[in-house]
């Protein structure tokens, strides 16, 4: 399979690299997520444009991972229910999008789709992905970027960006933000935990 469609988008920056193109169909995704899939690449989808990424970089992912880590930390100590759904692939043909979200949770119960979806912005630019979350009906999304968190939660068919979580309305995003930053991902999980059981 050849695909002649010209790329609309290069990398914002250095670290990251990426391409984006134009009139993919279904079916050309499908094969090049069979052709790709040894190489780590991440395939995002959205009416007919493809953005390909490669694999992530290492600050990227000790970010991921250390979010979620404190998430975790957080529900597990406020018995909060939980099931952990990492990067597993979300979207359809019929409402033309996939995604690999960088983690996803369900609380309470196992469902289909994600409740919660948290997302580690290394990269501007690119496809728009609340818009591939808010077609699958996700109630809420995390961006994590440069130690921030902005939470979006739907709200009759829209996303809002808000001051704190729908899903965990006590729990203090600051807080979890600042260990976030934090050098020492093992440090941070401790420490974290000390602070919300004081």
């Amino acid at each position: 399979m050849t695909l002649t469609n010209p790329v609309l988008e290069k990398p914002t920056t250095p670290q990251s690299t990426y391409v984006v193109l134009y009139d993919v169909s279904w079916e050309q995704l499908e094969q090049l997520d069979i052709t790709l899939a040894q190489t780590g690449a991440r395939l995002t989808y959205l009416d007919g444009i493809l953005e390909i990424m490669s694999p992530l970089s290492d600050d990227h992912e000790d970010s991921k991972k250390t979010v979620a880590m404190l998430l975790e930390v957080y529900m597990r100590s406020k018995n909060i229910r939980f099931y952990a759904r990492g990067s597993a692939t979300v979207g359809k043909s019929e409402n033309k999008t996939r995604r690999e979200p960088d983690e996803s949770y369900n609380l309470e119960t196992k469902k289909p789709i994600p409740d919660l979806i948290v997302e580690v912005t290394v990269t501007s630019g690119g496809i728009n992905k609340l818009e591939i979350y808010k077609r699958l009906g996700v109630p809420e999304v995390w961006y994590w970027e440069d130690g921030l968190i902005s939470v979006y939660s739907l709200q009759a068919g829209e996303y809002e960006k808000v001051t704190k979580s729908a899903l965990l309305p006590d729990l203090d995003l600051e807080l979890l933000a600042r260990y976030s930053r934090m050098a020492d991902q093992y440090d941070a999980v401790a420490e974290y935990t000390q602070a919300i059981s004081a």
